[in-house]
């Protein structure tokens, strides 16, 4: 049985990304944006609309990534993203102009819904009995959960 050389292939996600795949992501991230906001593609579904371009996650071959996606005050956001997908290879190619890489990403679009679980989140911790419990002096002695010294 021969040695492997070189470095040993990343299969196991848990640990996630490796520190390549996320410049990858973001110079992808960048130059994405860069074409939307100079409103380079021409598809009347996102003429107009602002789109912002949240985080692009790559493979782990870097062949292909996933951009999450959000319009400017969530309106149609999934018009703009099957608009997205139909003109993907398009922005594949003007990615890889842009992106000096040995081979182009294919570029795959999701609705971001980061912001909605932030917008979840923060009505929770604005109800009245959460805001209670967070505004409340914490009892003599209590130390508020922590572990280290005074």
């Amino acid at each position: 049985m021969a040695k492997s050389r070189g470095a040993p292939a990343r299969t196991d996600d848990a640990r996630g990304p490796t520190q390549r795949q996320l410049r990858v992501g973001e110079l992808v991230r960048q130059a994405l944006s860069e074409i939307l906001t100079r409103g380079e593609i021409r598809d009347p579904a996102l003429h107009d609309v602002a789109i912002t371009v949240s985080e692009a996650r790559a493979s782990a071959d870097l062949r292909h990534a996933v951009c999450f996606v959000m319009p400017l005050g969530g309106r149609d956001t999934e018009a703009v993203v099957a608009a997205l997908n139909r003109n993907a290879a398009w922005l594949s190619g003007q990615v890889a102009r842009r992106v000096q890489l040995k081979f182009a990403p294919r570029l795959g679009f999701k609705a971001d819904r980061s912001f909605d679980q932030a917008d979840r989140i923060d009505a929770l911790l604005r109800r009245g009995d959460v805001a209670a419990d967070l505004a409340a002096d914490p009892e003599p002695g209590d130390d508020g959960g922590r572990t280290d010294g005074p």
